[in-house]
């Protein structure tokens, strides 16, 4: 088997010729990937059910299940992103910023491929699909580490990727898995610097904090989501039940999921028992601080630790705010800086909010669900950021790539 360093050597290969492919050959190649996984689809679902019964019989939880599972559906989603994508704008070569000099050098800030990027990540294994066509479309090449718990879904999708890739033209290196039997491979990527360009890692909060703290290759940061509604006292309260329902039910397993909600005082007698009653029949077990669990019996009492936790299932924690200061204030206690709502008709709360409130992406009147690399209109995404350098939100392809200056003279000299 071959070792991490001489994957990422292949890589780096790979990427070179990628840097330099067309546009046209690019979306070629993603048209191609989309088909051949929903022509090989059969394949891929009955790779994945090895994992999901594995799964089942080691005890995984059940968001974990539906994070790791594929249907046909799914199959048929990874490769409608692909396809998205492929009609997407090529960030390379894009023209970031550009200006005559003074003295008349022509300056222009371009974008460029990072070259090899490794991604390491847990359970999803959309997420192989959608990270392969995001580096390729950038013009890099990925290093892929899934988990262990989804090794035949990832190793199935990556065998139809390398051959569409291939069948265009395409270096098969530019998409490569790394063995995730053990955490070698994972501790040799975070230390293949000068192989590998960027590490995004993908998943919970203990992951992306080892990765973080021991990696020594560049890192963008993925974060976990602790994601807010807060519902204002100036909320449209038929409209609040509906995004609040939407944030926490839609789908209970991804980071941008509703984990806590915040009701005004003013509102709360109003609001409060639809949403716990709703929320009772979805089977959402509520984590509500006192004057919560007035309102309803079947709530049980929060602790600090609920208020801070990222469920991933049917659990959402409840507090009774007495003003948007207080609301602001709980969030920055607890929030991780993923996803914050308001619902509200007041354009002055709105504006408040939007100022004050720390996150990668704020929602007014609209449900936390949307923050998403496909929603916002970016083809699939490789990931969320929460940090404050280079990459913040959904990162589509502007975000995989980075920059540099060419500067044009005449026999231009310095003196």
């Amino acid at each position: 088997m071959s070792t991490v360093n001489e994957q990422a050597g292949r890589a780096r290969a790979a990427a070179a010729a990628l840097a330099t492919a067309s546009r046209k050959v690019k979306d070629a190649a993603l048209v191609a990937m989309a088909d051949a996984l929903v022509a090989r689809a059969g394949e891929i679902v009955a790779a994945n059910v090895k994992d999901v019964e594995a799964g089942r019989a080691a005890g995984l939880s059940d968001a974990i299940i539906d994070r790791l599972a594929l249907d046909g559906k799914r199959v048929e989603g990874m490769a409608a992103g692909l396809r998205q994508m492929a009609g997407l704008p090529d960030p390379v070569g894009e023209v970031v910023r550009g200006s005559t000099l003074p003295n008349g050098l022509e300056l222009r800030q371009i974008r460029v491929p990072f070259g090899v990027v490794g991604i390491i990540y847990e359970g999803r294994p959309n997420v192989t699909a959608d990270a392969a066509g995001i580096c390729l479309k950038s013009g890099n090449a990925a290093l892929l580490r899934g988990s262990g718990s989804a090794a035949h879904s990832n190793a199935a999708i990556v065998a139809v990727l390398r051959d569409a890739v291939e069948s265009q033209g395409l270096p098969a290196d530019a998409v490569q898995l790394l063995d995730s039997a053990t955490r070698d491979s994972v501790k040799a990527l975070m230390r293949a610097r000068g192989l590998v360009d960027v590490l995004i890692p993908r998943g919970g909060a203990s992951l992306i904090k080892a990765v973080v703290e021991e990696s020594t290759v560049p890192v963008i940061e993925t974060g976990v989501g602790n994601c807010h509604v807060y519902v204002d006292k100036h909320a449209d309260l038929a409209k609040a039940l509906a995004i609040t329902l939407n944030s926490k039910t839609q789908r209970l397993s991804t980071c941008n999921t509703a984990e806590s909600l915040l009701v005004h005082a003013d509102v709360a007698d109003a609001f409060l028992p639809s949403v716990l009653a709703a929320f009772a029949e979805a089977g959402v077990t509520v984590h509500g601080d006192d004057r919560t669990c007035s309102y309803d019996s079947r709530a049980v009492k929060a602790t600090e630790e609920d208020f801070a936790t990222e469920y991933l299932s049917a659990d959402i924690s409840v507090a009774v705010v007495d003003s948007l200061d207080a609301a602001i204030a709980h969030i920055a206690r607890y929030s991780t800086g993923h996803t914050e709502a308001i619902v509200t008709d007041s354009v002055v709360a709105s504006r408040e909010f939007t100022a004050r409130v720390d996150a990668a992406a704020i929602m007014i009147n609209a449900s936390t669900r949307f923050t998403d690399g496909g929603e916002f209109g970016f083809g699939a995404e490789i990931g969320i950021s929460t940090q404050k350098l280079h990459a913040r939100g959904p990162m589509g392809l502007p975000e995989l790539t980075s920059t540099k200056y060419v500067v044009t003279g005449d026999a231009h000299l310095r003196s």
